[in-house]
């Protein structure tokens, strides 16, 4: 029931990316949310089998990406298993603190990482904000009903 539920739960599109030593990682969330204004926090959740969670168990800083309707195809590509999601096809640089940044996203947090909860087979990650730029062109992504859609007006 909860999962026919939040399909009708229209979200926003977020790429979380961190290092594991070298080799950047990431992953596509729907679940990012802004916790505090002052200090500067926000959460996201993600599942402890993934292939990025030893990554994020593990780093003192990670990056959150807003996604724009202009990268459907970026968002399935992190969301995919197994997917060479830093290949070439995929635009990014090392920024503050070695975290991996996206190009062209609507806009990019480098966070601390300040806690991580348990929550069943997940964990809620908070993470204070230490770095960003708001400044991207385009109109968010969103996710509903399973799918990546563009906002209509």
């Amino acid at each position: 029931m909860l999962r026919s539920v939040f399909r009708q739960h229209a979200a926003g599109v977020a790429v979380i990316t961190s290092a594991d030593g070298d080799r950047p990682v990431g992953f596509t969330a729907t679940s990012l949310n802004s916790v505090s204004a002052d200090p500067p926090l926000l959460s996201f959740t993600t599942g402890t089998g993934s292939s990025t969670w030893p990554a994020l168990r593990d780093c003192d800083y990670l990056g959150v990406h807003i996604l724009g309707e202009h990268q459907r195809e970026l968002a399935g590509l992190f969301a995919r298993s197994g997917a060479d999601r830093f290949g070439p096809g995929t635009g990014w640089a090392r920024g503050p603190h070695g975290v991996p940044l996206l190009d062209g996203v609507l806009a990019w947090l480098v966070c601390r990482v300040v806690a991580r909860v348990p929550a069943g087979e997940h964990r809620v990650i908070i993470a204070e904000a230490v770095a960003g730029d708001p400044a991207g062109q385009g109109r968010p992504l969103l996710y509903h009903q399973g799918r990546f859609n563009a906002l209509r007006d």
